[in-house]
């Protein structure tokens, strides 16, 4: 018997990294500034854990321009998708009190 806090991912499982996570799930791509906003943190602390994300391989950073002014968009890898999925699950089991045999 494995409890499912096995299957919780370190990375995600940060509240801010979990609500950038959502936040991205939901749609396909977002600009910086929209996720600062619903996550309602500071640019750098969104930076912070971005960095974070990106480097597991779960959220892919893409730069580019609008005019003269830069601008960052951020969406889920497939990974990072799955990633989600499976910590989502393990929530669920645990929040349930059901655990599983492997």
């Amino acid at each position: 018997m494995t409890h499912p806090r096995k299957s919780l991912d370190e990375v995600i499982h940060a509240p801010v990294r979990f609500s950038v996570m959502a936040a991205l799930a939901a749609v396909e791509t977002a600009d910086f500034r929209t996720v600062r906003e619903a996550v309602e943190i500071t640019d750098s602390a969104l930076s912070k854990q971005i960095a974070t994300l990106e480097k597991a391989g779960y959220v892919r950073v893409r730069k580019t321009f609008v005019g003269k002014r830069p601008r960052t968009y951020l969406s889920l890898t497939g990974e990072g998708r799955r990633a989600l999925e499976r910590h989502v699950n393990a929530l669920r089991e645990i929040a349930s009190g059901v655990v599983e045999s492997s």
